[in-house]
């Protein structure tokens, strides 16, 4: 019988507990034990089966010699061996460019445990380029290593020391103090990248229907009225647009990113799009008053939410109606998470009703959206002005 040997395709990516064995040909990912990993090195077309059972045989219970022949041949059959490979296909070096491209097919397939561990070999392998080092970094955060993220982030911001996002991000990072709301040229940055594959990655992706929700949430309020002013904050594609443009004489969207306008400016929805940051339209447009504001997945770039809330209410009509959304946070009264949003407690938004003279009429948790693949529970929020102050 011909000696095992590794497929020649099949690249090695050392692990904590042994290899990772990633075939890019046929996109085929195996993840090896120690045992598996030593049974791969052996089997480098050098030795027979029964040379590699009898290196094996000592860390194995006695007589599992049979079981090393049979995993040996299902490795054949899942395209992991060959008979009669040449030596030396096992050791074969990635470069950077190859173990990068490896890690973000991983990433790709949501492995990205496996992914990190080929991206810091190629990060290693090219220190001096700053994609890798955000890549790395992005990685870490996605894993929960903050440490390891922090440091990949801070040797990136060295190559690219305008970059918003992530200076912004760093920020959460160190626990340093956080600033009252997102940065502009933070926002302008993420959302003019973002805008090309928003609605596919957010909608499809991440399973967002925030706009949705809070339609639902707030129609027992509105009942049968019609002909609305509807004033849309960060209004993005005009997501929300749609679900309220049947309720709506007058629908008029902000958003701080230009590139996000043209795209709800597509949908034929709004009267009036302008561009702008949420606080600075509010503080320039006094003598505009709407029945209905809608923030659906804004204020997660403000801390305090009395920078929005309180001029909103002086812009509401009687018995119009604020309805958004938040993430819900533990940190009372609200906390920039490491993603570089701000997540609030549901008592801050009661005290700052409170000052706003709003009613909360709804507030309701639930699924907002994934963030790395986890759930993200969010809150769903519908502020009445009742008069009732």
């Amino acid at each position: 019988m011909p000696n095992p040997a590794l497929c020649p395709t099949v690249q090695l990516i050392p692990t904590e507990n042994g290899y990772a064995a990633f075939d890019p040909t046929t996109d085929r990912l195996h993840e090896l034990n120690p045992t598996a990993s030593l049974i791969v090195e052996l089997c480098d077309g050098s030795r027979s089966v029964e040379e590699v059972c009898a290196c094996v045989a000592p860390m194995l219970p006695k007589d599992s010699a049979g079981e090393v022949r049979r995993w040996i041949e299902e490795g054949v059959a899942g395209g992991l061996l060959l008979w009669g490979g040449d030596a030396g296909n096992a050791h074969h070096e990635l470069s950077s460019e190859e173990l990068h491209k490896i890690s973000r097919r991983l990433r790709h397939r949501k492995k990205e445990q496996i992914a990190y561990i080929c991206q810091r070999q190629a990060t290693d392998l090219a220190p001096n380029n700053p994609d890798m080092w955000y890549d790395l970094g992005e990685l870490a955060e996605m894993l929960g290593r903050r440490d390891e993220a922090r440091a990949a982030y801070e040797k990136y911001i060295e190559f690219k020391p305008n970059d918003a996002e992530i200076k912004h991000i760093l920020v959460a990072l160190r626990d340093g103090p956080p600033p009252p709301r997102v940065p502009n040229e933070a926002l302008e940055q993420i959302y003019a990248e973002f805008s090309r594959t928003f609605e596919s990655n957010v909608c499809g992706e991440l399973g967002y229907k925030a706009p949705e929700r809070v339609r639902e949430l707030i129609e027992p309020l509105l009942g049968d009225r019609r002909n609305l002013a509807v004033l849309d904050l960060g209004c993005g594609t005009g997501l929300a647009g749609v679900q309220f443009r049947p309720r709506a004489s007058r629908l008029i969207g902000v958003d701080i990113s230009p590139e996000m306008i043209d795209l709800a400016r597509a949908r034929n929805l709004y009267d009036r799009l302008d561009v702008a940051e949420i606080t600075d339209w509010l503080d320039r447009s006094p003598e505009e008053r709407f029945e209905l504001v809608v923030c659906c997945d804004c204020l997660i770039y403000f801390g305090d939410l009395r920078q929005v809330l309180l001029p909103v209410a002086e812009r509401l009509c009687p018995r119009g109606v604020l309805a958004f959304t938040l993430e819900r946070g533990e940190g009372y009264p609200h906390r920039l998470s490491d993603s570089g949003r701000f997540t609030h407690h549901p008592n801050h938004v009661r005290e700052v009703a409170g000052e706003a003279k709003l009613d909360v009429v709804r507030m309701e948790e639930g699924f907002l959206r994934t963030e790395y693949g986890a759930p993200v529970t969010g809150l769903f929020l519908a502020l009445e002005k009742t008069g009732r102050y």
